[in-house]
């Protein structure tokens, strides 16, 4: 079934003019974020996702690519978590983050389909409707419907996370895919900021049955205000007793030439746990770390 997965998202993006490329798993300098840590080499690290490379591939006029490979997290397990993944990327010049919404919901639809499972499918003996369009909802309406704080309260106490898992996220409903959007400005990451509301990003995560299944935004262009970013994140690193990670300067250079895009990481191991119903992300890779 993990095959036949793979090969159906393949097929789809190839469908519809998109690009398949291989960038390198091993790289001089990540993208830093406060609350992920690389696996480090001699050489340098390996990557957590190949976006800064992809988005090198936008820059020099490759306007619809996808890769599928392996990615990296330095401490990561657990029944939904490995340090050794599968991801999914995806990037289109000249889109924003709600393109990038009406994809997933055509790509899903179509895994599902080749598999035989129409617009309905089970996960933990619960139903769930895969008609579009999914649900919406901000991360200013989920915080003021389910999190027992404010998200101002959140953001300043660094308990954002904390109210996600235990409070928002156990309340998205299992029958329907919601599209969680809107990310506060702090939260943005690489992704540009909303034109009429520069508090918020234009950025969203998707989930389904419970599973969060991919990161996706309309991406930043900007290269001084994003070289601003990567030294926050490095400074909120050092301050928590993180290592500061390089920054490539390649790739600040390279956003000089970026068009208008959006992009998405996707969850290749989280899309075979829900199609095949498995509760554990061990049960869905041929090898776990423990196994080697």
């Amino acid at each position: 079934m993990r095959a036949r997965i793979i090969q159906s998202i393949r097929g789809f993006f190839i469908g519809q003019g998109f690009l398949e490329v291989e960038t390198p798993n091993l790289i001089p300098a990540p993208a830093p974020e406060v609350h992920i840590d690389l696996i480090s080499t001699q050489r340098g690290f390996l990557h957590a996702s190949p976006e800064l490379c992809m988005k090198r591939l936008l820059s020099a006029g490759f306007p619809k690519i996808f890769q599928i490979c392996k990615c990296y997290r330095d401490g990561e397990r657990g029944h939904l978590h490995l340090p050794e993944f599968t991801l999914l990327e995806w990037y289109r010049a000249e889109a924003d983050y709600m393109v990038l919404m009406a994809d997933c919901e055509a790509m899903i639809c179509h895994v599902a389909g080749e598999l035989g499972c129409g617009e309905n499918i089970q996960y933990k003996g619960k139903d769930i409707d895969l008609q579009t369009p999914w649900d919406r909802i901000t991360v200013e309406e989920a915080f003021a419907a389910y999190s027992p704080v404010s998200l101002q309260d959140a953001l300043e106490t660094d308990r954002f996370d904390e109210m996600m898992v235990l409070h928002i996220e156990p309340n998205f409903k299992i029958s329907r895919p919601v599209f969680l959007c809107d990310y506060p400005a702090t939260l943005a990451s690489l992704a540009r900021l909303k034109v009429v509301s520069p508090d918020k990003a234009e950025r969203f995560e998707l989930y389904i049955g419970g599973l969060e299944l991919a990161n996706a935004f309309s991406e930043l262009t900007d290269p001084r205000e994003q070289e601003a970013r990567f030294r926050k994140e490095n400074d909120l690193r050092e301050q928590r007793g993180r290592q500061r990670y390089p920054v490539s300067c390649k790739f600040i250079n390279a956003l000089r030439d970026m068009p208008p895009s959006a992009g998405i990481a996707f969850g290749v191991d989280r899309l075979v746990m829900l199609l095949a119903g498995a509760e554990k992300i061990d049960d869905v890779v041929s090898f776990t770390p423990e196994d080697l």
